[in-house]
């Protein structure tokens, strides 16, 4: 479904990205783990159309989507979650999620998809009429990723979903990316908790300053040596 081939990004004279090169085939979940500076994030806004590459080839099905602007990346079918949760404060729930909608012609099964999504949500039917800027971290990270899944993506990625949550919370979203994933959709996953995005994923990247470093099976990351001292603290 994705490819990313030879992926060059700089920030003036800094090089973030050194030829990257990955793949995500369709229906999988596949998480791309690193330390904080390592150009993950980079490479999402890169892959989205919010970062323009410099050099290197992204193809979506097989078409090259490297330069476009984002509001094309999305009308392709690729929904991004940024990190640290961008709600639309002052609107409700909603319409928050109704605002993820508008590029949608088919409006007579909106209705539908949203009911379909408070069953695996169902803290945001509770708050369908509440601000969104008064909803927990937590909260606010459904509420996006439901704004982003109700665009009907084909390709959804996530950028840090746990990053400042409270322990329950972190529980649920990944109790609830494997569901989102079993509805047809599939995932790009950034996230700092290693262990818990390798357990849920199908395959796995390693990166490591703007480079590609190891590639694996998740099972076979996270029992990797390397991995295991590096990410998930063991000695």
């Amino acid at each position: 479904m994705l490819k990313v081939n030879d992926l060059h990004h700089k920030y003036g004279a800094i090089v973030s990205l050194k030829g990257v090169s990955m793949e995500v085939n369709e229906g999988e979940v596949v998480a791309l783990i690193g330390a904080n500076g390592a150009g993950k994030t980079t490479l999402l806004r890169c892959i989205s159309g919010i970062l323009k590459p410099c050099g290197g080839d992204i193809l979506y099905r097989g078409e090259a989507i490297n330069g476009l602007p984002s509001y094309k990346v999305a009308h392709k079918g690729i929904s991004q979650v940024l990190e640290s949760r961008h709600v639309f404060p002052k609107l409700t729930v909603m319409e928050n999620i109704q605002m993820g909608a508008f590029m949608r012609k088919d409006k007579k099964k909106i209705p539908d998809d949203i009911e379909e999504l408070f069953e695996i949500f169902p803290r945001l039917r509770e708050r369908v009429d509440q601000k969104a800027g008064t909803l927990s971290g937590g909260e606010q990270q459904m509420l996006v990723i439901v704004r982003a899944m109700i665009a009907n993506p084909t390709l959804l990625i996530l950028d840090e979903p746990s990053l400042g949550l409270a322990p329950i919370f972190i529980e649920e979203i990944f109790h609830i990316i494997p569901r989102l994933q079993r509805m047809g959709t599939t995932i790009l996953l950034v996230e700092q908790n290693a262990s818990m995005a390798l357990a849920i994923a199908d395959r796995g990247y390693v990166m490591e300053t703007g480079r590609i470093t190891l590639s694996d099976t998740g099972q076979n990351l996270l029992h990797n040596d390397e991995v295991r001292k590096s990410y998930l603290g063991e000695q």
